[in-house]
């Protein structure tokens, strides 16, 4: 990887992972309006994706304020190298070995010295190359350490690709972290690699480094792995806490996320969650409590004025689920859920509206659902909509999600006047019940189910579509509460003060 020359003093530099700006919804939607609302700063964006066959057209428009940009990607091809024995610098792999010990453990983050360091000679040749990493008698010789350490019960050939795979994408972010823009401040929205990433930034660079999680990206990774089938071994289920009933190679993947989210944790100069509930779980996994703080997400109320002035006075029969079509919003428990409340509401549909590319088997496994349970009329896969015009032809917000942080598009069906339903995940249920207090006062603006419950979801569909004038009433109090707790002007505010801080300095703001 060559040097890359920066010319531009850069703002914040912002360390994204698998989304903006190709991915859209969601967080990319968040970093857009970041970046939109806040033109007095400029941005140089550092993307960090998988694999370049995964990403296409970018799905956002740059704003004139993102002053450069590139590209990074996990799982490149690395067939150019071409295997030759090589001895490797034994001080150099004791030094690595080290660094390595900290992954098969989460009680203690990384120091920043050891970040420094290897981050400087990794993936530099006649130091610690990857050609080094992957064919060096060292390297060899710390692989064999690792195993007889931490895994000797477990398959070595198994042990030996999860070592390669696990490992490799850290020369990536160190060969970045040694060719950084000239950035007054680095602003990552997740931990995971462009967390740790940012730490590296905050070593070399010793700038400030804020830290922005909008789910906690360890517990979503968990889930995942829990799940993974290419990941081979007797157990299908996992305790995410304790790590029981896990094989070694699931334990391992786990252990590295947590490792690089504590690290990152530690190496941030303020840290913000969207809701108390994800506040408190990051002191749970290790962030230190005097570095958090909450931020909520808003969302432009008038947007939405239009779709409220649409509303139509009887509910339409139409169930809406706006997200990606992908195992964490449960879009099969949806179809099921839709399947039930159409023994009360035969005219009901179920609209799912989002992106459909980013997992094909399982999409294909919801068709087939659907086509099972004979709802081809009632389940539409309608595709990604513009929100805030399809929200008049909706009775009800769902989400089905087994994990979320505070989904905007709930706020923004609460700005059209439309009910929410959604299961007890991250912030939805002070977003639909409101926060203790005042907020609270105000009334729900919906309906909070179970995880993976069709049944109740059902009947909290039936519930609220069934009295057209409760209906309203549900609707405009959700209006009420995003306009007075969520709307966008007082997020902006509260960024623009982080940035002010990080860039001029606390005392000079």
């Amino acid at each position: 990887m060559p040097p890359r020359q920066h010319e531009k003093e850069v703002d914040i530099c912002l360390l994204l992972e698998g989304t903006y700006p190709y991915v859209r919804g969601g967080v990319s939607s968040w970093v857009h309006q970041i970046i939109s609302g806040l033109p007095e700063f400029n941005f140089h964006i550092i993307f960090l994706g998988g694999h370049p066959d995964f990403y296409d057209k970018p799905a956002y428009d740059f704003r004139e304020n993102i002053v450069g940009f590139e590209m990074h990607y996990m799982l490149s091809d690395h067939g150019h190298l071409k295997p030759s024995p090589r001895s490797g610098d034994e001080d150099r792999f004791d030094d690595w070995g080290d660094f390595l010990s900290y992954f098969q453990q989460n009680e203690h983050p990384i120091p920043g010295e050891l970040l420094l360091r290897v981050s400087d000679y990794l993936g530099k040749e006649k130091q610690l190359s990857l050609g080094d990493f992957l064919y060096s008698r060292a390297s060899w010789k710390v692989l064999i350490e690792r195993y007889r350490e931490t895994a000797n019960k477990q398959s070595f050939v198994d042990y030996f690709w999860t070592y390669r795979n696990i490992y490799q994408p850290l020369f990536i972010l160190a060969q970045i972290s040694q060719n950084l823009p000239p950035a007054k401040a680095f602003h990552s929205v997740s931990t995971g690699y462009a967390g740790f990433l940012g730490a590296l930034c905050k070593q070399r660079t010793k700038k400030p480094f804020l830290l922005t999680e909008h789910g906690i990206y360890t517990k979503e990774r968990k889930i995942d792995l829990s799940q993974a089938t290419w990941i081979k071994d007797s157990h299908n289920t996992i305790d995410i806490s304790m790590h029981k009933g896990m094989g070694t190679t699931r334990q391992t993947w786990i252990r590295f996320f947590e490792q690089m989210g504590l690290s990152a944790y530690h190496q941030a100069d303020e840290i913000i969650a969207l809701f108390e509930g994800n506040r408190q779980r990051q002191h749970t996994d290790g962030a230190p409590s005097d570095r958090t703080q909450v931020i909520v997400n808003g969302i432009n109320c008038q947007r939405f004025e239009k779709a409220y002035e649409l509303r139509p006075e009887i509910p339409p029969m139409v169930v809406g689920l706006v997200g990606r079509v992908v195992p964490i919003k449960d879009i099969k428990t949806f179809i099921r859920t839709i399947r039930g409340a159409i023994e009360s509401l035969p005219e009901l549909e179920g609209w799912i509206i989002g992106p459909t590319e980013e997992d094909p088997n399982y999409v294909h496994e919801c068709q087939l659902l659907i086509e099972s349970l004979g709802l081809q009329e009632s389940v539409k896969m309608v595709g990604s909509k513009n929100v805030a015009e399809i929200m008049p032809e909706l009775g009800v917000m769902m989400l089905t999600s087994i994990s979320e942080a505070q989904p905007l598009v709930l706020l923004e069906a609460m700005a059209a006047g439309i009910p929410c339903i959604a299961t007890e995940v991250g912030a939805c249920r002070e977003i639909i019940d409101g926060a203790a207090g005042e907020d609270a006062a105000l009334g729900s603006c919906g309906e909070i189910i179970p995880i993976a419950s069709p049944t109740e979801g059902s009947k909290a569909i039936i519930k609220v579509l069934g009295d057209a004038e409760a209906w309203k009433t549900t609707g405009d109090i959700g209006r009420v509460r995003v306009n007075r707790y969520y709307d966008e002007p007082m997020m902006y505010e509260a960024y623009r003060k982080l940035y002010k801080e990080a860039v001029h300095g606390r005392d000079r703001v």
